[in-house]
């Protein structure tokens, strides 16, 4: 429990340094409204937010019986999600968000479990939703690759 609490709280040191770091960074260009410096402070105040509480709670974290082990079937799951996050990278641009994503949430979804008919339409509904999301509403420019014929 002391180390696990230790190691919280030089992680959490870590990411006071990061956020100051990154404070006072200014690009000579922004192409997104919020600028470049908010999503790294975001994301290093969460995890700051997160590693308080792991330094602070009450009771350890304790593994149980039912965590998966990492056997053959774990590490190939994992090798298949970084496998698909590469190809999502790859056709991000030139397939765009909404085709790359579906490309890549499908096979993700059947990876633990999910059955086709409801990962499609899930997965469909969400790259959608998030497109429109980023794409209208915080005007953070996605691609739309082969659907660009759509934007008019």
């Amino acid at each position: 429990m002391i180390l696990q609490r230790c190691f919280a709280l030089i992680l959490l040191a870590l990411c006071i340094a990061l956020a100051v770091m990154a404070w006072p960074y200014q690009a000579a260009f922004s192409y997104e409204p919020v600028g470049p410096r908010a999503y790294p402070l975001l994301m290093l105040g969460l995890m700051g937010l997160a590693l308080l509480y792991l330094a602070i709670r009450p009771t350890p974290i304790v593994h149980k019986d039912d965590e998966p082990a990492l056997d053959r079937e774990t590490l190939t799951k994992i090798g298949l999600c970084v496998a698909l996050l590469l190809v999502f990278a790859a056709t991000f641009e030139p397939l765009g968000f909404i085709l790359s994503s579906i490309l890549i949430g499908v096979p993700m979804a059947r990876l633990y479990g999910g059955r086709w008919l409801p990962s499609g339409i899930v997965i469909a509904l969400m790259s959608v939703a998030l497109y429109l999301l980023f794409d209208r509403t915080m005007d953070v420019p996605l691609p739309l690759g082969l659907l660009d014929v759509l934007e008019n």
